[in-house]
């Protein structure tokens, strides 16, 4: 396996599954404590974050790793460091591993050609976000015997979702199969492009109904305002009113379904409290 982990289109089954293991291991209380012992991971995040930094930060620690936050808005970058000279300067400063959120696609796969330690893409644009995407497999499987042969239904805004990318890949790779909905403005290209490819376990409804009859799994996806150039919906209120996940609308999956939501959530617009 790469010593990177840039999204889960490069990783194949058995890679996945290897992660998969080995976290369910840890959740099972095997320790991972002294394995990272001696070893520094950096974090370079470019936009916002609580889960997933802190995630990151806990979870190199409690393997014995020291961690450094390299804090984006006190560095150099303010003074205009390139991506590529930060990078490049954390791996001289002593990084093993450097974790990067980025708003640019492709920017840890940039930097993983740039230096020779270990790159993990913490979300990049609107590419991919790996390890959310092996946080919901692993989710899944926890409450399921198996992936194969499930109905995993995507709400809400897929076109500018990095966790509906990464969750498209690794899904289907476990043998799922996927329904992307929403409104036809947020929903890929109906032909399979480069920064969008779909697999042929894919379809895709404007029909919410539709695309949740008899889901088995059903996630809900933040509306990525920050990410939109322009209106893609007349209103937040609009677009809830026909594409919210709530108790009634949840009642067209299976009795037994499960709702993931990847946070932060937006209560009143793609997902209700009750």
């Amino acid at each position: 396996m790469s010593r990177h982990l840039l999204g889960l289109r490069d990783l194949s089954v058995t890679q996945i599954q290897h992660l998969l293991d080995l976290a369910q291991s840890y959740a099972d209380g095997e320790r991972p404590a002294g394995i990272l012992a001696g070893r520094t991971l950096m974090t370079l995040f470019y936009e916002p974050s609580t889960r997933t930094e802190i995630s990151f930060e806990l979870a190199a620690k409690r393997a014995g790793a020291e961690v450094v936050r390299c804090d984006v808005d006190r560095s150099s970058v303010k003074k205009g460091e390139s991506f590529v000279d930060t990078v490049q300067t954390l791996e001289a400063l002593g990084a093993d591993a450097i974790v990067i959120r980025h708003p640019m696609a492709g920017a840890p796969t940039l930097a993983s050609q740039l230096v020779r330690c270990a790159v993990i893409n913490a979300g990049d644009g609107m590419h991919e976000h790996p390890t959310q995407g092996l946080l919901d497999l692993l989710t899944v499987s926890q409450r399921r015997e198996r992936i194969a042969g499930l109905k995993v239904a995507l709400v809400g805004d897929v076109l500018h979702s990095r966790v509906a990318r990464s969750a498209l890949w690794g899904f289907t790779k476990l043998g799922a199969s996927l329904t992307l909905v929403g409104p036809p403005t947020l929903l890929p290209p109906l032909l399979p492009s480069s920064l969008f490819p779909l697999p042929s376990q894919v379809t895709m409804t404007s029909s919410l109904e539709e695309g949740l009859q008899d889901a088995d799994v059903v996630m809900a996806l933040r509306m990525q305002l920050e990410r939109q150039q322009h209106g893609y919906v007349p209103s937040l209120a609009e677009y809830a009113r026909y594409y919210a996940v709530t108790a009634r609308t949840l009642a067209y999956a299976r009795p037994d379904a499960l709702l993931l939501h990847p946070g932060p959530m937006n209560l009143g617009v793609e997902i209700t409290a009750d």
